[in-house]
This record gives C-alpha cells, sequence and structure tokens, in this order.
C-alpha cells in the first residue's frame, strides 16, 4: 500500500532554562549570562529555510497543522522574538487555519503583561511547567516559581485572553503521599485548565536525580496515586485520551496528537528532533545539540547532528511506539497509510496481543485493553523486529 503524507507540524527548540532542575534530561541548558536570544532566532530561520531546501517536495505545499515552542524555557524569549519567527514560518509555508500554537512556559520566568504579546504574536495555547502545588516538593524538584506564582500565571494568562491551557503535573514525587498527589490535582483543576498532563516521575539516566536518588513511591504506591488522580480528573470532565494526558471535550492536543498518530514534524532549533516522510520512506533528522555549536553553524549541514531512514522492519514497532498510547487507539488503516506497509506486516504480532488479552479483537481498530494499557511496554515490543 502507498504512503499517505500525514499532517506536517513545526517543533521549535528554546534551548535555555534559568537553573536545570535535577530530573530533567532534556536538551536545556543554564543560563549563563545573557544569551543572544534575537540571533538564536536568526538561526532558527536559517535552519528551517535548509530544512525546506533538504527536504524539498516531501514538504513542500504542505500546511503547518501545529507548532510547539519547547525547552528549555520558551518563555525566556520575548513576545516580540516569537512574533519574529511565527512571521518568518508563515512567510516559508502555509499554515492550516486555527493552527494551534502552543508556548511551553515556566511560571517563574513569566512578567506580568506579557501573555497579551504572546497571544498578539500568534501563540494560542500555554503550557505551564507546573509539576506540583506543594512548595517543598517544588523546592525538592529544584524548580524556581512558588505554588502562588503558578497559578498567578495560570490566571495572568486567562485574563490575557489565552483560554486554551495545559498545566504540567508530576507524581510519585519524593515521599509524596497519596493524599499529596490529589491535592496537586484538586488544585490544578480548580484553575480550569482546559488539558492537563500527569505523569510519573522517573529516574532518567545522566541526571543528578539518577546520580543521587532521592526517596520515592515504590512501584505500588505510584499505581495507586496514578488511579485515584485518573478518577479524580474523570469525575472532573477531563476525559484521558493518552497515558499521561486529559483534556476537556475538543481541548486535545493537536501537536502531540500527531505525534502519536506518527504524523510528520519539522524540527527546528538545537538538538530538535524531526520527522518526515516520502516516496522513499520515512526519514528523521536531529540537530547539533549545544546552542553554541548551533548558532555556529545556523543553516550550514554542520548543523545536523544526525539523521536515518528507519527501515522497514522497525517500521511496525515505530509506528505502535506511538499509536499505542492513545487511549482510544487509532484505525488500523493508519498503520499501512502512514508506514507504507501492508497490514500482514503485523499480523503475528497483533494475533499475539489479542490471545495475551493486550488488544481488542477489532477488524477496525487498533485498541489496547484495560490490561494491555496497564502493561503497555510489553504490549509495543511485541512488535519489534
Amino acid at each position: 500500500m502507498s504512503r499517505v503524507a500525514p499532517p506536517l507540524s513545526l517543533y521549535v527548540h528554546m534551548p535555555w532554562c534559568v537553573r536545570k532542575c535535577p530530573y530533567c534530561d532534556f536538551n536545556s541548558h543554564g543560563v549563563r549570562g545573557t544569551p543572544d536570544y534575537a540571533a538564536y532566532v536568526d538561526a532558527l530561520m536559517a535552519d528551517l529555510d535548509a530544512d525546506l531546501r533538504d527536504f524539498g517536495a516531501a514538504v513542500h505545499g504542505r500546511a503547518i497543522h501545529s507548532v510547539f515552542f519547547g525547552g528549555g524555557t520558551p518563555s525566556l524569549f520575548s513576545p516580540e522574538l516569537v512574533h519574529r519567527f511565527l512571521d518568518g514560518a508563515r512567510a516559508r509555508l502555509p499554515f492550516d487555519a486555527g493552527a494551534e500554537v502552543t508556548l511551553e512556559t515556566n511560571p517563574g520566568t513569566v512578567e506580568h503583561g506579557r501573555f497579551d504579546g504572546y497571544l498578539a504574536a500568534g501563540v494560542n495555547r500555554i503550557s505551564f511547567g507546573v509539576q506540583s502545588f506543594d512548595n517543598d516538593k517544588l523546592h525538592r524538584l529544584g524548580r524556581i516559581h512558588s505554588s502562588q506564582e503558578a497559578s498567578d500565571a495560570v490566571r495572568q494568562a486567562q485574563d490575557a485572553g489565552i483560554d486554551n491551557i495545559n498545566i504540567d503535573l508530576m507524581y510519585a514525587l519524593p515521599e509524596q503521599t497519596l493524599d499529596g498527589a490529589l491535592d496537586d490535582v484538586r488544585r490544578a483543576v480548580a484553575l480550569a485548565p482546559t488539558h492537563l498532563s500527569h505523569y510519573q516521575l522517573t529516574l532518567e539516566p545522566n541526571t543528578a536525580f539518577a546520580a543521587n536518588p532521592p526517596p520515592l513511591p515504590d512501584d505500588d504506591a505510584a499505581w495507586a496515586i496514578q488511579d485515584a488522580c485518573q478518577a479524580y480528573l474523570a469525575d472532573a470532565g477531563y476525559g484521558q485520551y493518552e497515558v499521561s494526558a486529559y483534556a476537556l471535550d475538543d481541548r486535545r492536543c493537536r501537536h502531540n496528537l500527531n505525534y502519536w498518530r506518527f504524523g510528520d514534524y519539522l524540527g527546528i532549533g538545537a538538538g530538535a528532533h524531526g520527522k518526515v516522510s516520502d516516496a522513499n520512506g520515512v526519514r528523521r533528522r536531529w540537530k547539533t545539540r549545544l546552542p553554541a555549536a548551533f548558532l555556529a553553524t545556523a543553516g550550514e549541514p554542520a548543523r545536523i547532528g544526525g539523521e536515518s531512514v528507519i527501515a522497514a522492519d522497525d517500521l511496525p514497532f515505530e509506528y505502535m511506539l506511538n499509536a499505542l498510547r492513545l487511549v482510544d487507539g487509532v484505525p488500523l488503516d493508519d498503520f499501512s497509510q502512514r508506514t507504507g506497509l501492508p497490514l500482514d506486516a503485523i499480523a503475528a504480532p497483533l494475533a499475539v496481543c489479542i490471545r495475551k488479552g493486550w488488544l481488542h479483537d477489532d477488524p477496525a481498530c487498533l485498541h489496547t485493553t484495560a490490561l494491555g494499557q496497564r502493561f503497555l511496554n510489553d504490549v509495543i515490543e511485541a512488535f519489534m523486529a
């Protein structure tokens, strides 16, 4: 079956933050001195121009479905610089009517009144990295904001007219109790966001927490927290649509849905990853990680940290790694449309997963059962080459 071009998104990486958090394994770098943010936006435009040349017909004429400014802390960049980038991107690529444009924000870096500027720049969705409303937990996580500052920042964005807001929360924090985790969720819901991301703190390699692990709840306690918080969010009207994502009706994150549905995305900026499909296959590309190196090679081949074409044997695993995170599943036909492979390529592992009770026996939809959601890693591994 021939591959069908999926939606195209744009991921823009802003690599600086005020201070690196001890749990963070993202490509983020604590600010030293005053970075030249304007020069970095110029480098982003040069990177986008070079990618458009390199990918050619694979992206030419395709409309941008969503934009996500991630980091690091994108709110360190002024609204004027965000505006400049979005104007430049729109001059180079068509945007869907109503394209979702998200800016990640640290409540500790927001100045009063800036949200008006981000809205005028074209940002229509804000994602707040709150993580907890418990000041002790925020201190242990290395966050630079207080609980009150987090609440104030969300309200300021709402007062500015931004009506699509996500709050990131983590659970299974150091010495966190079930009541403490539920209180975080209650306080988030009280702010009336449209979306919540609720994910477990994990110890990632090469982080300060991995080198010096804090006392975390055990697996049973973490599962009890997840179960109770999930039930509370459901009662509050936030439907779970992905392993760690909850939203009000019609407020699911379009950008992340494109990832999970194996869509395409250009990755612009230091360390950014992208994925583009064409007649020759599915190509991944990532950029050099260090901001100084990215700035020094703006628009040049040396800005590329690496790239590869996903082997046909690996496509089933790559597809399931994303699609099976969705609670409602995906149409079975999407597998062939997004990978170019026939359904026969997954017939054997599909049968195994159905027999084990991990996937529903549905000829139209790839859809995990409740058991499959609990053992999701095992389900996905069944599709490895």
